[in-house]
């Protein structure tokens, strides 16, 4: 592979040697540039080929499609910066790729197992096999190949006694932890079992697991005086071992005047429980050496987890009740959006019947005020806002202006301007704008529809995952245990 890696890069720095005198900034795109205009060239050569009349379809369909996305730059610029932009991109990806490859190359074969092609290096002990793939070549023969493990070194025997002596020594400082020394133990010993540096294995035994379990517990609680125990530390290497043992003298705790206090009360407690077994009620002790004791309930009082749950929930329901109010809202929007094209609709109908505007509306809130209101419609009562500030003298321009700027939706402010506009200047065909609104609004209706039925799609869609995968526990959990 070395070979094609080089071939590559030789192409590279020939293409770096030949587009030197490109326009172009970057060395890919300067390189990009002299791919183009190759290519430029083999098409006037190979002109009117049917390879030819294919790749000019192509450009032309690229061009239209960049056309739409900016029409103010000219085609033949975008066309060419399309393909700069690809050619510079591949360009760089194979160039870093190649290079990443040589050097994983270099790297697999900077440090090779096999030296002068007769010797292969071990790991020393303790560092485990190494897998190697060799391949074996016989003149006149097929090349075979063989995956093997090469072992981690032996040491001799003279080499092991001597790191075993080295070892011995090391133990007793590893072995302390806390301690200051095997003659003064009060804390945890430290019992390992390896040695960096050393191949050996490690077990060990104590002749009182009571005081010093094998994984270096000291329980030295109940002690009053200190007492030897012997450790024996197993060496192992290969099929040999080595046993090494330590004296260590394990001391009572030392306990600080609290730790003592505590124990005193705690040792006074079992002695009155041993006491007032067979009585109904346990006699605290009263004091400890003439100092009286005064004894009081630890009540475990949850009420300032309550005050927590309380505050979340105060601060969840204000935060909620805004949310609420935004969503009345959008709730509020939408239904002016529904209801627009009826609007309209009655509008354009009750003056194609020869009412006029302000009459109109009197029709909609007078018909809106009949009816069993059990439910509020935020336009119609829009509607008898804008009856109410007619009779009480305001204009009719102020009226539907003040109308939609309420509404606050793009299509009533539509339509009001529409009005004030009419009533203003004059218009002759405000009844076929009307109907053109209508016919809009239905139109707008039908998409709005559409939209909330994905919406509402969308929202099912997580209901609908987790009845699939109750669905798929009730159906495999029979299943599990029928096998078991």
């Amino acid at each position: 592979m070395i070979y094609v890696y080089i071939v590559v890069l030789a192409a590279y720095f020939l293409l770096l040697v030949v587009s030197r005198g490109e326009e172009e900034k970057g060395i890919f795109r300067k390189m990009a540039s002299c791919i183009l205009r190759g290519q430029q060239k083999h098409r006037r050569s190979m002109k009117g080929g049917r390879h030819d009349w294919k790749r000019a379809s192509y450009r032309r369909q690229l061009g239209e499609k960049l056309k739409i996305l900016q029409p103010s730059v000219a085609v033949s610029k975008q066309v060419r910066e399309h393909y700069l932009t690809q050619y510079s991109t591949l360009l760089k990806v194979v160039f870093w790729g190649v290079v990443l490859c040589l050097a994983a190359w270099i790297g697999a074969r900077s440090r090779p197992l096999l030296i002068d092609g007769s010797y292969i290096g071990r790991n020393p002990s303790g560092a485990g096999a190494i897998p190697i793939e060799l391949s074996a070549q016989m003149e006149g023969k097929e090349e075979e190949i063989f995956e093997y493990i090469v072992k981690e070194r032996v040491y001799t025997e003279e080499e092991i006694e001597a790191l075993y002596e080295q070892a011995a020594e090391r133990i007793a400082g590893e072995i302390l932890g806390d301690n200051k020394s095997l003659e003064d133990v009060r804390e945890n010993l430290n019992l390992v079992t390896e040695l960096e540096g050393y191949p050996f294995e490690i077990s060990w035994e104590s002749s009182s697991y009571g005081l010093v379990n094998t994984d270096g517990t000291v329980n030295n609680e109940e002690l009053t005086e200190g007492q030897i125990v012997t450790l024996t530390a197993h060496l192992c290497y290969e099929q040999q071992t080595w046993e090494h043992q330590l004296y260590v003298n394990v001391n009572p705790v030392i306990y600080s005047e609290e730790e003592m206090l505590r124990r005193q009360i705690m040792e006074l407690l079992h002695t009155q429980a041993e006491k007032t077994r067979h009585e109904e009620t346990m006699k605290l002790p009263e004091s400890i050496e003439d100092q009286p004791i005064v004894w009081r309930e630890m009540v475990e009082d949850g009420s300032g987890y309550l005050l927590v749950l309380a505050l979340l929930a105060a601060g969840v329901l204000y935060w909620g009740h805004d949310k609420e109010l935004d969503q009345r809202l959008e709730r509020r929007k939408r239904e002016l959006l529904l209801d627009y094209p009826e609007v309209v609709n009655k509008l354009a109908l009750y003056m194609g019947a020869g009412m006029t505007v302000r009459g109109a509306f009197f029709k909609l809130g007078e018909d809106y005020k009949k009816q069993d209101r059990q439910k509020t419609r935020y336009v119609y009562e829009e509607i008898v806002m804008i009856c109410y500030e007619l009779q009480s003298g305001r204009s009719e321009a102020e009226a539907y202006d003040h109308f939609g700027k309420r509404c606050q939706v793009q299509c009533y402010m539509k339509l009001s301007a529409l009005l004030t506009q009419n009533i203003r200047k004059g218009s002759y065909d405000l009844l076929s704008l009307l109907r053109q609104e209508a016919d809009n609004a239905f139109m707008e209706r039908k998409s709005l529809a559409k939209k909330l039925g994905e919406e509402a799609g969308t929202k099912l869609l997580l209901p609908m995952m987790m009845m699939l995968c109750i669905v798929m526990v009730i159906i495999m959990i029979p299943a599990y245990f029928s096998f078991m």
